[in-house]
């Protein structure tokens, strides 16, 4: 049975599994259909680019690949890649965009997306439009990697990524041109903190136009606007040589 490229994308509206509103200003967004990216690509099967399409659901454009056994993929496009290249997953391909290899297998300096956070796992990490890791070193089964953020973490080096720049780096100047720019998207409005009663928000009541008179707080009392929420605990920690900017 051949796997299924696109599925009509389910409409939550913020809702989490018990009903409730879990994501508030959600909801009314387009009917869409929900490509289904291929993040696992087959082993050692070369694969040809046959379409660059636009994808609603990302901020990238997507890549529709046909393997030589006759099986069609979808995969994120790199910002180089062109209608009719080859491009394989193999441990020995050449450091081309659109190629997948490991991390051992690749130079420093070399930019880089679709990354597996663990071996066999399927990519994880910069994946959003214009993003790119590098490699700064590799140790042995160890390698420091550069995200987008700027945090520079260890990973394996058994961990596979994809050559090249992730494609349509133009998404950062797009501006929405009006309310229904955002609607569309499935983004409700939202009302102001010190607008509302003061049983509605924290910021809320007063006299006349009066300012939050406090620290910034979520409409559930907690602590907002730089608040580190990231847990202590965190058992990946120990991996992060250098935090984000």
């Amino acid at each position: 049975m051949t796997r299924p490229l696109l599925t009509i994308k389910k409409k939550n509206s913020g809702r989490d599994v018990q009903g409730h509103v879990s994501v508030r200003h959600r909801g009314g967004e387009h009917k869409r259909y929900l490509r289904l990216l291929d993040l696992n690509r087959l082993p050692d099967i070369e694969a040809k680019v046959v379409a660059i399409e636009y994808d609603p659901n990302r901020t990238a454009k997507l890549a529709k690949i046909v393997y030589t056994n006759g099986r069609f993929s979808y995969i994120l496009a790199t910002a180089a890649m062109k209608v009719g290249q080859k491009i394989i997953s193999s441990e020995s391909a050449t450091i081309t965009d659109g190629n997948r290899l490991p991390l051992r297998s690749i130079p420093p300096g070399i930019p880089f997306h679709c990354l597996q956070m663990f071996p066999q796992k399927p990519a994880q990490m910069v994946m959003s439009a214009g993003s790119a890791a590098y490699l700064q070193s590799l140790d042995g089964s160890k390698a420091v990697v550069k995200l987008p953020s700027g945090e520079i973490r260890q990973f394996s080096s058994d961990c596979w990524v994809t050559i090249g720049q992730v494609s349509f780096p133009e998404h950062a100047n797009i501006k929405l041109r009006k309310a229904g720019d955002s609607r569309r998207r499935g983004i409700r409005p939202s009302v102001r903190g010190v607008a509302q009663h003061p049983d509605s928000h924290p910021h809320g009541g007063g006299e006349g136009r009066s300012s939050v008179g406090m620290n910034p707080k979520t409409p559930w009392g907690r602590p907002a606007m730089g608040k580190r929420t990231r847990s202590r605990k965190k058992s990946s920690s120990k991996l992060i040589i250098k935090r984000r900017r």
